[in-house]
């Protein structure tokens, strides 16, 4: 960390739901100039911990103090009845704009001979500490470079949720407060717009921390990763290394390291039962003396059998340190290419589509062959995620032809969730509120149904859940509504796996999935026999596909 002023200090935060611990001991502290990525698994309490940071929640144990102003911006944003872009503005500008009116007010009455000078330089300090001559500037900017709606008078429930975080952050940069806590900024930015964020990111005169699965923007902008997934001794880890790549080194090392002790304790485990087992099972036995023997001798001879197999479990339990289950691995399902009997040409055709005003692509062929795979980028606003909803047959086409092969399953994901282009124009299991209600296992079992009724799985080859890697048992247990976005976003791809698709249709897929499971997944879309489409605004996933055909929109 740096030497500059200290903003933030959390000391043993820890703070969990009723049955859900999520943090655990944490310390972080965080100076001027420092810039902490946080980064773990989903559900790990990486939005839970900003929470606490920014005192939205108070730590069951544990302290966190603040100096400064603080600025957060979270990844799902209300929308107040009424309110506007310019509500927002005039919301981050409130400190700014009334640090210039102190300053005016104090040099309108400052008495050059009797005056508070101590006032008067604590007035100009804060206000050229602010920049607050450039504020509105630097918001109007932010809204230009991150294509956010600049009209003040825009209602945010008329906004898309990303418009609305796009809005928010954008206020927040030109805010300028001592401490910034950003939970998954990138997600809604297009690569103009990580572009801007990040060089004002890398300027930022406060304490900066961010909850991010940018595998760039870690590289490019934190000095320090906070990694929330307990080690083997439960607690999370601080990564004073500032490239991705040394942080994934030493994490999967420290990863090997737990699993070969894991195993080896299991086999431990194993023994140790088995001992216990044979102990016992041989007492009766071994502690009968002769025929003709008095009853105290063979009583004291069964007190000693029992003593010494007594002394050999404590033994054996205090050799036995018990290691916690490594974390998961994503086990991506062996996808089919093609279905049965399948008819020449491609497996997903699409002809110069046309979408009201979203997307116009006349004179243009898509074709999907089997084993085939395409990466669609460009900048908000382009038509990615109307393009790939036309693909999979979940919007109507003005104009243009889509065809697909007679047998082809479809898995979609898409970028904002069930309630936008549901799958293949099958209700997902989380677009109705109900389904919120729901465990994970059962949604997933209504998914499967309603797949079957359409016609659109086979049930020899259904996928299951909790063979993925995705989402643990205890996860999957729980309602859907009880999990965090992230993990609701694991559920989402799930779905998109479960009948075993011929073609994936993925929209942003890196959205709010960990760090270490995009590396995981971007190996898995690389190497899967299923065809696959991909739109991605994730700078590394992009660079990890640039071998893939591409279509720039």
């Amino acid at each position: 960390m740096s030497d500059g002023h200290v903003q933030l200090v959390a000391d043993g935060v820890t703070y969990g739901y009723p049955g859900h611990p999520v943090l655990e001991r944490v310390d972080l502290t965080v100076g001027a100039g420092d810039r902490v990525g946080v980064v773990g698994e989903n559900g790990a309490g990486k939005t839970t911990l900003l929470r606490v940071l920014a005192g939205e929640l108070a730590p069951q144990t544990g302290t966190v103090r603040r100096n400064g102003t603080l600025a957060s911006v979270e990844q799902e944003l209300d929308a107040p009845g009424g309110a506007t872009v310019g509500t927002f503005v005039a919301e981050a500008l409130g400190g700014v704009r009334a640090a210039a009116a102190e300053l005016e007010a104090t040099i309108a009455g400052f008495d050059h001979e009797s005056g508070d000078l101590a006032r008067l330089t604590a007035s100009v300090a804060r206000y050229e500490h602010l920049a607050a001559w450039d504020a509105d500037r630097r918001v109007d900017e932010a809204l230009t470079r991150f294509g956010a709606p600049r009209d003040p008078d825009r209602r945010l429930d008329q906004l898309s949720v990303g418009e609305r975080y796009r809005v928010r952050l954008a206020c927040r940069i030109g805010e300028r407060a001592d401490l910034l806590l950003l939970d998954e900024p990138t997600n809604h930015l297009d690569a103009a717009g990580i572009d801007y964020l990040t060089a004002r990111l890398r300027e930022w005169p406060g304490a900066v921390v961010i909850v991010t699965h940018d595998r760039r923007l870690l590289d490019d902008v934190m000095t320090a990763i906070l990694d929330l997934d307990p080690a083997m001794d439960g607690r999370p880890a601080l990564y004073g290394a500032t490239r991705y790549s040394d942080y994934r080194f030493l994490k999967s090392q420290m990863i090997r390291r737990w699993r070969a002790r894991y195993r080896a304790e299991r086999k431990r485990a194993v023994q140790l039962a088995e001992r216990l087992d044979s102990t016992y099972e041989n007492l009766s036995d071994e502690w009968r003396p002769p025929k003709g023997s008095q009853t105290h001798r063979r009583a004291t001879r069964a007190r000693g059998h029992v003593k010494a197999a007594d002394r050999l479990i404590q033994k054996l339990e205090a050799d036995a340190v018990e290691v916690p289950t490594p974390p998961l691995v994503l086990t991506f399902p062996d996808l089919p290419s093609l279905p049965p009997q399948p008819p020449p040409g491609p497996l997903l055709d699409l002809r110069a589509p046309r979408v009201g005003g979203r997307l116009d692509l006349a004179g243009v062929r898509i074709e999907v062959p089997a084993c085939g795979r395409l990466l669609v980028t460009g900048p908000n606003g382009s038509g990615k995620s109307t393009l790939l909803a036309a693909l999979a047959g979940s919007v109507g086409l003005d104009r243009g032809v889509r065809a697909i092969a007679p047998g082809v399953r479809l898995g979609v994901l898409a970028q904002e969730g069930p309630t936008e282009h549901a799958a293949a124009v099958v209700a997902h299991p989380r677009a109705a509120g109900v389904a919120e209600q729901l465990s994970g296992f059962d949604a997933y079992a209504r998914h499967a149904l309603v797949l079957l009724e359409a016609r659109l799985l086979d049930p020899g080859q259904l996928v299951p859940i909790a063979a993925l890697g995705l989402l643990t048992e205890e996860d999957l247990d729980r309602p859907l509504r009880e999990l965090s976005v992230g993990q609701r976003r694991r559920f989402d791809l799930a779905c998109a796996l479960l009948a075993a698709p011929h073609v994936l249709i993925l929209d942003e897929p890196t959205n709010h999935l960990s760090v270490g499971l995009v590396d995981e997944l971007t190996a898995a879309l690389r190497a899967t026999s299923a065809a696959v489409v991909v739109a991605t605004h994730d700078r590394r996933m992009r660079a990890d596909l640039a071998d893939w055909p591409a279509l720039t929109l």
